[in-house]
């Protein structure tokens, strides 16, 4: 008779068979019952619903709720597909969201089935699919995208409802810029004689600035023998100017959030100080704070350490090869890598008491703080050296979160943008709340994200003049919680006060 281990073993080589044919949700009918309930037990497998499972790790804690929002659209795709084959598709509302890049986990996925219930099932941690009983667009309106069926671009924009262009204006506006030809728009208009639509596509396309593109659909319609009345469907007009060359959906998100964000920083976060004229006083400052700091920052990314070896790093009177246990070694090369790094942001914030840019400043240093953030796990041999080269090469999902950081195809779009517009703000308080919340919400790297966000936040703050601030441990629930509301909800307000209260309490 096998022993325990290689029983579980034995379970666990049948849930790799699935995971590696890319199987995200598990059917009770392709495992054995023996194995199922093995698997239940040790924690690899979380059961979502009856007869419908989610492969888990089983250090998580319970409660926790990543393994869900990571598998949250894998498992919605193959559930879908299963109980209704191919005769359901997303809402056009939803169906935006995901073109424009928007994969945050929504509380209730909208589905159209023209033999659904018209009622919920409910799913893990409050989430939940609505499948409404209406028709499904045709054929040719529908795209599949990650095994999920959703309306296409042009269809999901005639057929979504006309108070999304209220509730979500920056993914409306989003949208309509990846327009490129109306030509794709009309054709739907016109075969379903939607003139109201029309007027409202025109008035839309010339809130974001694409005149060319409202006047051939109202004029079109015209000549068609329609009555078109152009409205407006937005609220009011957009903060920029939408290039028509920029057709990333994720670059004309950010730069429309940061656009509407930063009014909500101006008015809640206090005024910057200015450059401080006292370089060597304000470093010093730096310096004296620099154990609460690495304490704090490395404790809420889960890092057990101590002031004592916090201070031992600092001052190189450690031996790594001599601390015991795969864990605490791993506390100790992350408390040295926080040390070499905080050096090098510490010779970027130099640079920006010599009134040099702070956008462009940490443009050019980042890379350099992240390479020397983990250079200790790299001589360790914990870390591949490839794995210092550039932003992360796959997916990433953070913690507890419904946010899902957009695609690594995206993020090489987002980055460079994202410090241009760091150059470009020219208030400090902007450059500290949008800076770190963009930054984190990017996520560019596989990890260190969040350590490299309170650095940059502090970079920008020494700009501004504000003082190099820690964010506490005994407020990391009220700091991602925020984080999450700007990141999901798209409200920054709740970050911008947590910030503003921090800086007041220094």
């Amino acid at each position: 008779m096998a022993a325990p281990s290689g029983k579980l073993a034995e379970s666990l080589s049948v849930l790799k068979v699935l995971q590696d044919q890319g199987r995200v949700a598990v059917r009770t009918a392709e495992l054995t019952r023996t194995h199922r309930e093995r698997l239940l037990r040790n924690g690899f497998i979380r059961e979502v619903m009856k007869g419908w499972y989610i492969p888990a790790r089983p250090d998580e804690p319970a409660g926790e709720s990543t393994s869900w929002y990571a598998s949250f659209w894998g498992f919605c795709a193959a559930y879908l597909s299963e109980r209704f084959e191919s005769a359901w598709c997303l809402s056009p509302e939803q169906s935006l969201s995901l073109h424009t890049g928007n994969w945050s986990v929504p509380r209730q996925l909208l589905v159209r089935v023209p033999r659904g219930g018209n009622k919920p099932t409910g799913l893990l941690f409050d989430t939940s699919i609505f499948d409404l009983r209406l028709e499904l667009p045709a054929k040719q309106d529908m795209e599949v995208r990650d095994g999920l069926r959703i309306f296409n671009l042009p269809a999901a924009l005639v057929a979504c409802a006309p108070s999304y262009f209220k509730t979500r204006p920056v993914e409306m506006r989003a949208a309509l810029a990846m327009v490129q030809d109306a030509s794709d728009l009309l054709r739907r208009l016109l075969a379903g004689g939607h003139s109201t639509i029309a007027g409202r596509l025109a008035g839309a396309m010339r809130n974001i600035g694409r005149d060319q593109a409202a006047d051939n659909i109202a004029k079109t319609m015209q000549a068609a023998g329609y009555t078109v009345n152009e409205s407006d469907p937005f609220e009011d007009a957009p903060l920029i100017v939408l290039s028509a060359r920029e057709m990333s959906p994720h670059v004309n998100r950010m730069r429309m959030n940061w656009a509407q964000m930063r009014e909500d920083v101006l008015r809640l976060f206090p005024d910057s100080p200015g450059l401080p004229r006292n370089f060597a006083a304000y470093l010093k400052q730096v310096d004296e704070v620099y154990v609460s700091d690495a304490y704090n920052s490395l404790s809420i990314e889960g890092y057990k350490v101590s002031a004592e070896l916090i201070e031992r790093v600092r001052s190189g009177q450690w031996n790594p090869d001599s601390i015991k246990g795969d864990q605490d070694h791993r506390d100790a090369l992350a408390a040295r890598g926080y040390w070499q790094s905080f050096q090098s942001v510490r010779k970027s914030i130099e640079r920006v008491l010599r009134k040099n840019n702070a956008g462009l400043v940490a443009g050019q240093d980042h890379t350099v703080w992240y390479r020397e953030l983990f250079a200790p796990s790299v001589m360790a041999g914990i870390l591949k050296p490839a794995d210092l080269a550039g932003y992360r090469n796959g997916p990433v999902y953070i913690r507890r979160s419904k946010h899902t950081p957009p695609s690594l195809e995206a993020v090489r779009d987002l980055m460079p943008e994202f410090f241009e517009l760091l150059q470009q703000e020219d208030d400090a308080a902007v450059r500290v709340v949008l800076g770190h919340f963009m930054f984190v919400y990017i996520h560019p790297y596989f990890d260190g994200n969040g350590r490299m966000g309170r650095f940059l936040m502090n970079v920008m703050m020494a700009a501004g003049g504000y003082p190099w601030t820690v964010v506490p441990l005994k407020r990391r629930n009220d700091y991602m919680t925020a984080l999450e509301s700007a990141s999901v909800g798209g409200d920054i307000k709740p970050f911008a006060k947590f910030l503003a209260g921090l800086i007041k309490a220094v």
